[in-house]
């Protein structure tokens, strides 16, 4: 494997936890989980998003500063760390949800932790439709995902498509898994684990239905 440091990502639902564990375990690579469930204002958010919107996000933005900062305790030599979530990230959130003068604190906030995070080696950005996502969340089944609606993940799929167009930071792989199970299909994730191996620069695609 060539990269020491690999981050996969995507919108709600799309797998990126779940390729998390795969990639781990076939590299037997250590694992980073961003820690979802302990945040006590998300489930209130999805019921409100605009009143619960700036708790939620800053909470986010620091417990997953706090978990970062582990990272650094790691030795990136002796073997493969991968997380199921990218830093710069939470800014995706933060523009799609606060409100101007909210998003304003958060930035100066963001803008001081960034600096002291690990850059990773790779990052791996998991693509799909709206209606795909819906029946993946419905499939895994967490309470306070139900009720998220089409406009909302719609939304979300748009901010991740503009993010990702301008993000420079490290090698991307962007990878559409409308047709893609690589959860159920070994030979998906196989496939899949080939593209992962080769090293390149720059910004990659891959769409199994389309042979690219």
């Amino acid at each position: 494997m060539p990269w020491r440091y690999i981050v996969v990502e995507g919108v709600i639902g799309v797998g990126k936890t779940s390729l998390t564990k795969l990639l781990s375990t076939r590299t037997n690579g250590r694992l980073n989980l961003e820690v979802v469930e302990e945040n006590p204002f998300l489930s209130n958010f999805y019921q409100d998003r605009s009143a619960y919107a700036f708790q939620t996000q800053i909470f986010f933005l620091l417990s997953r500063f706090r978990q970062q900062q582990s990272l650094f305790q790691h030795d990136l030599f002796s073997s493969t760390l991968i997380s199921d979530y990218l830093f710069a990230k939470d800014r995706i959130f933060a523009n799609l949800n606060l409100s101007d003068d909210e998003l304003a604190l958060y930035n100066q906030l963001a803008g001081i932790l960034e600096q002291r995070v690990l850059k990773p080696d790779l990052v791996i950005y998991l693509q799909a439709r709206t209606e795909v996502l819906q029946q993946r969340i419905q499939w895994r089944g967490r309470a306070f995902e139900q009720d998220m609606e089409d406009a909302y993940l719609n939304a979300l799929n748009g901010a991740y498509s503009y993010f990702f167009h301008h993000y420079k930071d490290a090698p991307l792989l962007v990878v559409n898994t409308d047709d893609l199970d690589f959860v159920n299909v070994p030979a998906d994730f196989d496939l899949l684990f080939e593209h992962i191996q080769e090293k390149f620069t720059g910004t990659r695609y891959f769409a199994p239905n389309t042979g690219s």
